[in-house]
């Protein structure tokens, strides 16, 4: 699908549909990047449905907590944990995953929520550059390690368990350069200070986004139809949001502007990442906008991005493997070879 600036504008001054609804009695629920904005709106829906838990992910414990107080006293929900994870810290994403094998119960719903962007290079102590981290490499660690637990709940339950992975429209304007794709290491080298320049890093958010939706699509590719577990990617649109605080001046004044004439509300675009987690229809890796099932862009759905998902993901898996030797057993364990 080739989408226009004049599409995505057009599509802001839609009427949205209601937040999908469903009975979570007994389930539960993990939102990542849950104390504020799209993860803070998307608590407060499933708190009325009445899961067994909720779990918070957040990498602040004072922000964190402050939003499950918040949560009590907006919604009367009583079941909603703090528990800590900094996508920035692939050994704190091992630490998140250590404690749901020790005491984290069940696992139904994993909405990824959590994202940067950032206008400069910035290096994570595990050194890659932070968004590419946090968006696309983290992302996918923490969707690996916690998959056994999400498909062991959906057959001890007679369910299906849900991967929510939010990306963005931007990643119809993300690509990844032919001379990057021409080497073995794909990601490492979008993720080095020498690549990552003051013009590249303008757009690199895009990239991320796209890098989202070939994940999305790569796990899909790879998960039995008789496995009880969806993996979807939703595009919550352009919301109020705190994502742009770093956007250095005029450009945060332009995109205020715009946030100003044209944003869908924080509640509005929450409604997506719900839908992703509950909604109903053909949802198995699919790109899912304004609640309803959307082709991505020319390039994910195209030759090339077709072998640059294959390429990448198997890069991804050597990587996170070295990181935590969990992820290498999950893929033997419950993945296949590209349907």
């Amino acid at each position: 699908m080739k989408l226009s600036a004049w599409a995505v504008l057009k599509g802001q001054f839609k009427k949205l549909p209601p937040v999908a609804t469903a009975d979570l009695t007994g389930k539960t629920v993990v939102v990542v990047g849950a104390n504020t904005g799209l993860g803070f709106e998307s608590v407060k829906h499933f708190a009325k449905m009445n899961p067994g838990r909720i779990i918070l992910a957040c990498r602040s414990q004072q922000k964190g907590q402050a939003a499950v107080e918040k949560i009590k006293a907006e919604t009367g929900y009583k079941n909603a944990e703090l528990w800590i994870v900094d996508l920035a810290d692939f050994s704190s994403v091992k630490s998140f995953a250590d404690k749901f094998e020790k005491d984290g119960g069940r696992l139904d719903i994993l909405v990824e929520n959590a994202g940067v962007s950032i206008p400069q290079y910035e290096a994570t102590k595990d050194g890659w550059e932070t968004s590419l981290q946090v968006n696309s490499i983290a992302t996918p660690l923490l969707a690996l390690l916690l998959l056994p637990r999400m498909v062991q709940t959906a057959r001890d339950h007679g369910t299906e368990s849900r991967i929510v992975v939010v990306t963005s429209e931007l990643h119809h304007w993300g690509s990844i350069p032919k001379k990057v794709l021409a080497r073995d290491d794909i990601l490492a080298t979008l993720g080095s200070a020498e690549y990552c320049t003051p013009s590249r890093m303008r757009t690199f958010y895009n990239l991320t986004k796209l890098m989202n939706v070939l994940f999305v699509r790569a796990l899909n590719n790879r998960i039995d139809t008789s496995t009880p577990l969806i993996v979807n990617a939703v595009n919550p649109g352009f919301c109020v949001s705190e994502l742009r605080r770093d956007i250095p001046f005029p450009l945060s004044w332009i995109m205020g502007f715009f946030e100003w004439i044209s944003a869908f509300t924080t509640e509005e675009g929450s409604r997506q990442l719900v839908f992703g987690a509950v909604g109903s229809g053909k949802l198995r890796g699919e790109y899912i906008n304004q609640s309803h099932v959307e082709e991505p862009s020319d390039f994910a759905v195209g030759e090339e991005g077709k072998k640059a998902e294959d390429r990448v993901w198997d890069e991804l898996v050597d990587i996170l493997g070295k990181v935590d030797r969990r992820v290498s057993t999950t893929v033997e364990a419950y993945l296949s070879s590209p349907q």
